[in-house]
């Protein structure tokens, strides 16, 4: 069984100590593929670094992640520009908006979204939309730019059945996490409506880990928990749930 992790931060300062262990762990767990979202320009050096390291199985993004917006928010997206003008990417991300830390920085948030939207246009990549407490908020900018070229996911997503269409009739993915293992997660909700060729599985690590390891340390290597509560759902094999979700990370990253 051969699985995609379409969003981990296995670059992260949590895997300092055992990084090379845990994506060995990934990989006897049949994770093959793990795609790294950035977040500003304190991670650059790090996640590129960790796809030198392991060129097969790991795969960058570029973006500035939206609690990294600041004052100084236009350099670091000078700096996400460079980027993507040096070097192929999976993806620009992970970029969005999200009210859950600070609601301040809304109108800075909505420009940053919009200055990476339209990167992902002007380099043919797909977008990985950070929506905490700001689904509608970042799914507006998504609609307003929608021309049939923008793709992407809908990373993290936990939302109603209505909010999952509209990912879909944006022509977004929905990634699903740890979450939809939690007992009042919502994925019970949405998910067995949901057609597979819509879905991405993540573990966001070292956050949100799946039950029954919910509150410590996430890590790639319990994705095969998600993709068996994803089936379960879905009523499923964990073979067929592996098998559609990594060929359409593989069609969306261009892996």
């Amino acid at each position: 069984m051969q699985l995609t992790d379409s969003h981990a931060h296995i670059y992260s300062e949590q895997f300092k100590t055992d990084r090379d262990e845990a994506l060995h762990r990934a990989y006897e767990a049949g994770v093959t593929t793990i795609v790294m979202p950035n977040i500003d320009h304190t991670s650059i050096d790090g996640m590129l670094e960790t796809e030198a390291r392991f060129p097969q199985q790991c795969f960058a993004m570029m973006g500035l992640h939206p609690c990294s917006v600041g004052k100084d928010f236009e350099r670091e997206l000078y700096l996400v520009e460079e980027w993507l003008g040096k070097r192929p990417f999976a993806a620009v991300g992970e970029c969005g908006i999200d009210l859950y830390w600070d609601k301040t920085t809304l109108a800075q948030q909505q420009e940053a979204l919009r200055v990476q939207v339209a990167l992902a246009k002007k380099h043919n990549l797909p977008l990985v939309l950070h929506t905490r407490d700001a689904f509608q908020e970042t799914a507006d900018i998504i609609e307003a730019a929608q021309d049939g070229t923008l793709r992407g996911v809908f990373h993290c997503f936990s939302g109603t059945p209505e909010e999952a269409e509209r990912v879909l009739r944006l022509g977004f993915k929905l990634g699903i996490g740890g979450v939809a293992t939690f007992k009042n997660g919502g994925a019970d909700k949405f998910l067995p409506t949901i057609a597979l060729e819509h879905l991405l599985l993540e573990t966001d690590c070292p956050y949100l880990a799946p039950v029954p390891h919910r509150g410590k340390r996430n890590e790639p290597s319990y994705l095969p928990l998600i993709a068996r509560r994803v089936a379960e759902l879905l009523g499923k094999s964990p073979e067929e749930i592996a098998e559609a979700t990594t060929q359409n990370a593989k069609a969306l990253f261009a892996l």
